[in-house]
């Protein structure tokens, strides 16, 4: 029986602005947040143009969480996973639904509790090796700071700091001209993303190097499949007891995928979120010296512990504060598998839906002065997990979400433990919006701190830090350390 409140999709208000041919990608491509919250005015639903293709925007928390939540009809898809493919191919994040049980159920494993526990110490050592090789005064681009952090962490943590420094640089930027690239694929028609520009060959080539470097790790590790106890053993040891095709392992393509997916991931959008969280740390110093004192507190004295994480509760409120104004992920898209109804529209096979955690997360009605930078919103409950989706939700959750939230909170508090931060000029930074909200050219100021404290302080002498590369006393050479609890994570709790 037909529901006869049900409209079409064509009937959903289309956003002013659109322009023939084009649509909407102007607006889109000069400023897609102020596109994006001129849009905050449509409780429900809005179509947006995307050249000659419409695709329908959802505006509500409760139909966003719907459209999440079953991925069957609403699978992954669109532009923006069109264009991250060409890089990850069918890794775990752009995978069909088809494909997508099998995967989570092999990869699930690299990202149990017990697993996040080892990686912590990693993480750790990273963040002081990194802390402890800047200078007092130094200007510094906070991206490429944390990227060089994140990058260092991420390649441990997958494949026990195996790769040479070299390979690691130009990784790092490879990685930097594909995501650059991303949006702006997006946004281009698809003839005019072949035209053999410099920016495109640019992009190819690095696209091709980081593929190549990761097939080279996948078909090394294959030879001598000894566990290091890092992700990518986890990955090639993982049998999934469920596999009706008889695939009850990765293949290599899938591995160098899988790899692929987790080294972007684990680096970019851990960095950028760090940079911003510095950054609003510098531009609301009464919020850092509360971090400060809590940091001082929580370390007493001593050097960088992961296992004192849970004990950091405004380091957790920043960070996820952080993600409410500056979501990595700021958009997303969908492809309908089949006809379905949503909040009363009826969709058509193939139709895209765009969601925006960026959008919610703005909306007054959703969360009091939206633009304001306050962790404290957060001291008397959890995220709610409609309105607030910087990783997703259901089943196709972003699966390093622990991971992701464990390793900023560790490096946050190993940075200001050691530095204050200052703005290095007085003109607001702009977000560059890419597939990711950057934060590429930030420039963060850094004053040495000097707080009263016994040996280990941070205001001892700088000879007895650890030297930028080394692990800190005690700290095992060759992977994460196995003695930490159980309950070493994020202490605001980001799960379904």
């Amino acid at each position: 029986m037909t529901d006869t409140t049900t409209v079409t999709a064509a009937e959903v208000p289309l956003a002013p602005g659109a322009l023939p041919l084009l649509g909407h990608a102007l607006p889109l491509l000069r400023d897609p947040l102020a596109f994006i919250s001129s849009l905050s005015g449509y409780r429900r639903m809005v179509r947006v143009r995307l050249g000659p293709s419409t695709a329908v925007m959802v505006c509500d928390p409760a139909l966003t969480r719907q459209v999440f939540l079953n991925d069957r009809v609403f699978d992954k898809g669109g532009p923006i996973y069109d264009r991250i493919s060409e890089v990850i191919g069918d890794g775990l994040s752009t995978c069909s639904y088809t494909l997508h049980r099998r995967q989570r159920r092999l990869c699930q494993p690299s990202f149990h509790p017990g697993r996040i526990t080892g990686y912590a110490a990693v993480f750790a050592r990273a963040a002081e090796a990194r802390a402890a090789s800047w200078e007092d005064g130094d200007a510094l681009d906070i991206t490429q700071e944390m990227m060089t952090l994140t990058t260092r962490a991420t390649m441990e943590t997958m494949f026990s700091g195996s790769l040479s420094a070299e390979t690691m640089r130009r990784s790092l930027a490879d990685t930097a001209v594909i995501v650059s690239a991303f949006f702006r694929r997006m946004m281009v028609p698809g003839p005019l993303r072949e035209l053999p520009t410099p920016k495109k060959r640019r992009y190819d080539d690095a696209r091709e190097r980081l593929s190549a470097t990761i097939a080279e790790i996948v078909a090394e590790r294959r030879a001598d499949p000894a566990d290091r106890k890092d992700l990518l053993s986890t990955l090639i040891a993982a049998v999934d007891e469920e596999s009706e095709e008889g695939k009850r392992q990765l293949d290599d393509s899938e591995l160098a995928d899988e790899a692929l997916t987790f080294f972007l991931g684990g680096m970019e959008t851990t960095a950028i979120t760090l940079a911003w969280a510095l950054h609003l740390l510098a531009v609301n110093p009464e919020v850092q010296r509360r971090l400060q004192d809590e940091t001082d507190r929580v370390l007493g004295g001593g050097g960088l512990d992961p296992t004192l994480v849970p004990s950091s509760g405004l380091a957790s409120r920043v960070v996820t504060e952080t993600l409410r104004l500056y979501p990595p992920a700021w958009m997303m898209t969908r492809t309908l598998r089949e006809d379905a109804v949503l909040g009363g529209v009826l969709l058509k096979e193939g139709s895209t839906l765009v969601l925006s955690p960026y959008l919610l997360h703005h909306r007054s009605d959703l969360y009091p002065d939206p633009e304001l930078f306050d962790p404290d919103r957060w001291l008397d409950g959890q995220p709610d997990r409609a309105a607030y989706i910087p990783f997703g939700a259901g089943p196709r959750k972003c699966i390093g979400d622990q991971f992701a939230l464990t390793e900023a909170v560790i490096a946050l508090t190993a940075v200001v433990a050691r530095w204050e931060l200052l703005p290095a000029g007085e003109q607001p930074f702009r977000p560059k919006v890419e597939t990711s909200l950057s934060s590429r050219g930030m420039i963060l100021r850094l004053r040495e701190r000097r707080p009263a404290g016994g040996p280990g302080s941070a205001a001892d002498d700088r000879s007895a830090r650890p030297p930028s590369g080394s692990a800190p006393p005690d700290a095992p050479e060759d992977g994460p350390s196995p003695g930490l609890p159980d309950d070493v994570g994020c202490p605001v709790k980001h799960q379904e």
